[in-house]
């Protein structure tokens, strides 16, 4: 898959220097919700050392320091430090790539080992050089996974991802995500955020790749002002002014 940009109309309160939400399409929704499938392993090589809040950074170096002495036999450290996780095929390959160097797969394989002793069917692995517990042959005998229905088989889907497109999402300044359906209206609105000029209120259209994609995951880590740290204080640093009141 190749690198994919994702737009996002800001709604900004240039009093408060708040993003208040962000209008957004199905793209960004999908990618909201698919970097939770990933394990909190695969985020660490992607974030800077000052950049990890508490101490999973720490966990990470420990098992990079670790001799493979003090492992299991059947532990790779490669396995831990870069997990590799399976994707239900419902996703399909819509989902936009916005976090570099998170291998994924829509396909997972188990392998078992020749015998057809009944003690060895409860035995299945991941890897097919893994050996057998009960009768210790080499488990490389590849064995069918029943999937999630998909396109490929007899249900089929007019859209993958995660949500559908018909319409626009809200994405609230700390990721709550909702329809903009069910807003009632733009009062409710500016009496929620609090807004009393609506003068004060700007639209801004920004766009993702990967360096905002990693920057936004960050943020969601440590952060109740995602949308405002990643876009409005980046358009501030970048301008070396604040945003005009």
């Amino acid at each position: 898959m190749e690198e994919t940009n994702v737009s996002l109309k800001l709604l900004i309160n240039r009093e408060s220097r708040r993003v208040l939400y962000a209008e957004a399409s199905k793209d960004f929704i999908d990618f909201l919700f698919h970097i939770l499938v990933f394990p909190v392993g695969s985020y660490i090589p992607l974030l800077k050392k000052q950049e990890i809040v508490g101490s999973f950074h720490n966990i990470y170096k420990s098992i990079e320091n670790l001799s493979s002495a003090y492992l299991q036999p059947n532990v790779k450290k490669e396995t831990i430090l870069n997990p590799k996780v399976h994707i239900a095929d419902v996703t399909g390959d819509d989902v936009p790539l916005l976090l570099p160097n998170i291998e994924s797969s829509t396909s997972t394989k188990f392998y078992r080992c020749a015998s057809s002793s009944l003690g060895c069917d409860e035995y299945v692995a991941y890897d097919f050089s893994a050996i057998c517990p009960w009768c210790e042959s080499v488990m490389n005998c590849e064995v069918s996974f029943v999937d999630l229905p998909s396109a490929t088989n007899k249900y089929s889907f007019s859209e993958s991802g995660y949500v559908k497109g018909l319409v626009s999402y809200m994405v609230m300044d700390d990721l709550e995500v909702k329809p903009m359906s069910i807003v009632s209206s733009t009062i409710t609105l500016l009496n929620r955020f609090n807004v009393k000029e609506t003068a004060a209120l700007e639209e801004k259209v920004v766009y993702l790749g990967m360096d905002e994609g990693v920057k936004l995951l960050n943020a969601s880590l440590q952060s109740k002002t995602v949308l405002t740290d990643v876009f409005l204080l980046r358009m501030e640093a970048e301008t070396g002014s604040q945003i005009a009141t």
